[in-house]
């Protein structure tokens, strides 16, 4: 009898015993097998990591060091230190473009409630035509800045243009709009909203859709109207699209480059006939002129890496102030 004990307890020891080595051999096979998955992990995203570090990265870094370099006149380079920062800090014309892109980008950034208003328009419901109105409106997104920027020369053109035939049939004598330095800034600020807002409408067409409706049921039995349920419901819920616009449409803006240089002249020595050049040249204007015509490319990078630095802290800023005023549900 106490033989038969002895070997029911022996049994589940050796069935303990197994199972232990059962799972250390799982244990090791699963490190082996995560260990093999984290080299093809890295095999697989190293194709875009190159890329990443050869076309971007790569580019920044001599960007930085051509900015504390002075190019000669067949080229190379000589190191001058912040000789190109110290005649940037004094040079007007840089801060006649930067005033002029900080313009911009305020004027551009008033599209933003625009298309909040189409967005809400456009998710009414029982509306009909939605998907005509959608395209219309997102047409000029993928529509090439170039001929965007030819069709409004045509525009705005002083002695044929559409815009001032339209205005003398009411009796308003027009101005010639890309040459008048008193409006070019809101001229070229209108192209950039009318660019901009099919493509914020529909960034924030799909944040209001995606607002659940239990929350206005809510609102509506506690006696809220529609415009105090935009207020209290549908503007904190969208404030994390209207956030990421904002940020999207202040970069863009500081950056813009193409649609204005084609719309002041295009070829930068025609350009600078123009009487409005000043009042309506960029940052990455001046870049591009003192880069490519002027061939001081030092002195570009150096306006290019003071541009980064501003882009970079005032999108710092923005997401330091998000946490006052935008609502993550």
């Amino acid at each position: 009898m106490s033989i038969d004990v002895r070997a029911e307890t022996a049994v589940p020891a050796q069935r303990t015993s197994q199972d232990r080595l059962d799972q250390r051999e799982l244990r090791r096979r699963e490190r082996r097998f995560q260990h093999r998955d984290k080299w093809w992990g890295y095999a697989l995203i190293a194709p875009a990591g190159i890329g990443l570090a050869v076309f971007y990265l790569w580019p920044v870094v001599q960007t930085v060091y051509y900015s504390f370099t002075e190019w000669g006149a067949f080229g190379g380079t000589s190191w001058i230190g912040l000789s190109n920062y110290r005649t940037l800090v004094g040079d007007p014309e840089f801060w006649q473009s930067l005033g002029n892109t900080g313009i911009y980008t305020g004027l551009v950034l008033l599209g933003i409630p625009l298309s909040m208003v189409l967005a809400v328009l456009l998710n009414l419901k029982g509306l009909t035509g939605t998907g005509i109105y959608r395209t219309f409106y997102f047409l000029p997104v993928v529509t090439m800045p170039a001929a965007v920027a030819v069709v409004w020369r045509w525009l705005y053109n002083g002695d044929a243009g559409i815009l001032n035939h339209a205005l003398s049939a009411i009796g308003i004598n027009g101005t010639y709009w890309v040459s008048d330095p008193h409006v070019i800034r809101f001229a070229v600020a209108v192209v950039g909203v009318w660019m901009t807002v099919g493509y914020n409408m529909i960034l924030l067409l799909a944040g209001l859709q995606s607002i659940p409706g239990d929350y206005y049921e809510a609102a509506s039995l506690d006696g809220a109207g529609r415009i105090r349920q935009f207020f209290s419901v549908t503007l904190p819920l969208l404030s994390p699209t209207l956030f990421f616009t904002t940020v999207l449409s202040i970069i863009q803006s500081l950056q813009v480059f193409d649609l204005v240089y084609l719309i002041i002249g295009g070829n930068t020595q025609n350009a600078l006939q123009n009487p409005a050049y000043s009042e309506g040249q960029t940052v990455v204007m001046l870049f591009f002129q003192k880069a490519f015509y002027d061939n001081q490319r030092g002195y570009g990078a150096a306006i290019v890496c003071v541009l980064f630095v501003l882009i970079m802290a005032l999108t710092a800023i923005q997401f330091r102030l998000q946490k006052r005023w935008v609502h993550y549900a």
